[in-house]
């Protein structure tokens, strides 16, 4: 009975864990090998954002990694299957090494609450993972070199709903053949990697900031997904 107490108490404190991404990928993260699944799966989900990672720390010759102070990795439940991708870390994010901690990630939270969500429930990460000079917007040529990693990240949390906040997102995942304004509000089915998704794109927060006139339309998307998060069972 005392062994059966221990093992639930120890599988109770691996799930916590696996729903914070900052402290199992951190320098000094715990790993944990139980996924509140599987253990294999948890485990091998695991191991490839490790590699991820590093393989994105081991990029060569990247301006970005050169002025930043920290990589920008992710943030939130990396069995959810709901994924938020942004465009790259600001002046707070580079510093803390977390995404949308910012201005923006504040307006990030409230919205997400509005639909009775937080980082707890979703995964959060951005187009790069070093902040641009001046948080200017990545140049094509970074966003490329970025695109893969991004893809890979995608195929191994393995969304059902992907939100891409902002122009940059949208176009290094779905293209540049429309605006944001045009993009917003509409459900787009997609396949990257072996990850099968339904995509909506909505403005970034720091817009938003800067055109409160348009919360309402962004209050539109976010009702879209907490809609389709019902009819997705998740």
């Amino acid at each position: 009975m005392k062994k059966s107490l221990n093992q639930k108490l120890i599988d109770l404190v691996e799930y916590y864990n696996l729903t914070n991404i900052n402290i199992l990928l951190s320098e000094n993260g715990i790993k944990r090998s139980h996924d509140s699944n599987s253990p294999r799966s948890g485990s091998t989900k695991l191991q490839k954002l490790q590699k991820l990672k590093n393989n994105i720390k081991n990029i060569k010759n990247c301006e970005l990694k050169k002025s930043a102070t920290n990589m920008v990795f992710a943030d939130g439940n990396i069995n959810s299957k709901i994924m938020i991708i942004g465009e790259g870390p600001g002046a707070q994010e580079d510093k803390e090494g977390i995404p949308f901690v910012g201005r923006a990630g504040k307006l990030l939270d409230k919205m997400l609450d509005a639909i009775q969500l937080n980082r707890s429930k979703v995964y959060i990460s951005n187009v790069v993972n070093y902040r641009p000079p001046q948080n200017r917007k990545p140049s094509e040529t970074e966003i490329a070199r970025y695109l893969p990693f991004l893809k890979n990240h995608i195929e191994i949390i393995n969304p059902k709903i992907l939100l891409l906040l902002g122009s940059t997102a949208l176009n290094a995942l779905i293209g540049n053949e429309i605006v944001i304004s045009k993009a917003r509000g509409k459900w787009i089915q997609k396949e990257i990697g072996g990850a099968k998704l339904w995509i909506i794109a909505s403005f970034h927060p720091a817009f938003l900031m800067r055109q409160p006139e348009q919360k309402k339309l962004a209050w539109i998307d976010l009702k879209m997904i907490r809609e389709k998060s019902k009819t997705l069972k998740i």
